[in-house]
C-alpha cells in the first residue's frame, strides 16, 4: 500500500507519525479540504505529467489549475498528464493519493509558486484518505524538489 511507502519514507524525517488519515475520502481538493477543515487553496495537490518521455510531478495550490502556456514555456512541451492507469507504475502512487513522497526513482518534483503564499499546506500521503500538514520549508525538504516553477493560473 502506498501510504505505508510514504510512512516509511517520512520516518527518516521523524514525520511518519504526523500523517493524518480520514474516515472519508481526501482524493479531491474539495474532499481533502472538507476532511481537514481548511480552504481548498491550502491543499497541495500533486499533478503528474510526461516531459521528455519521463514522468514529473508538480505540486500546486488547490485553488489553481495548470496554465498550458506557462507550462509550455517552462518545460518546452505541451502539458500531457500521466494516464491514471499508469500512475502506480510511473509514479508509485495511484490517483487520489499522488504525492511527492516515497515516489519512484527518476521522477522530478517541481513546486509551483502558488504555494509560497501559505505558512502551511496539506499534500496527500499516498492514499485517497490521507494528508500531512507541512510548512513550505518542510515541503521543500521532504519532496526533494528540483525547482520552483510558475505554471499555475
Amino acid at each position: 500500500m502506498a501510504i505505508e511507502r510514504v510512512r516509511e519514507y517520512l520516518k527518516k524525517y521523524n514525520k511518519d507519525q504526523d500523517i493524518l488519515e480520514f474516515d472519508g475520502s481526501s482524493a479531491t481538493v474539495v474532499d481533502a479540504a472538507a476532511s481537514i477543515g481548511c480552504d481548498d487553496a491550502h491543499i497541495a495537490k500533486t499533478m503528474s505529467f510526461i516531459v521528455d518521455d519521463r514522468p514529473i510531478l508538480i505540486v500546486i495550490a488547490g485553488d489553481k489549475k495548470i496554465d498550458n502556456s506557462k507550462f509550455k514555456q517552462t518545460f518546452k512541451c505541451k502539458a500531457k498528464m500521466v494516464p491514471s492507469d499508469m500512475l502506480g507504475k510511473l509514479i508509485g502512487h495511484e490517483a487520489g493519493g499522488v504525492c511527492p513522497f516515497g515516489i519512484n526513482g527518476g521522477v522530478d518534483v517541481y513546486l509551483d509558486e502558488s504555494l509560497k503564499r501559505f505558512q502551511y499546506v496539506y499534500p496527500a500521503c499516498g492514499s485517497s484518505n490521507s494528508a500531512i500538514k507541512l510548512t513550505i520549508p518542510e515541503l521543500e525538504k521532504y519532496s526533494n524538489y528540483k525547482s520552483w516553477v510558475d505554471v499555475g493560473k
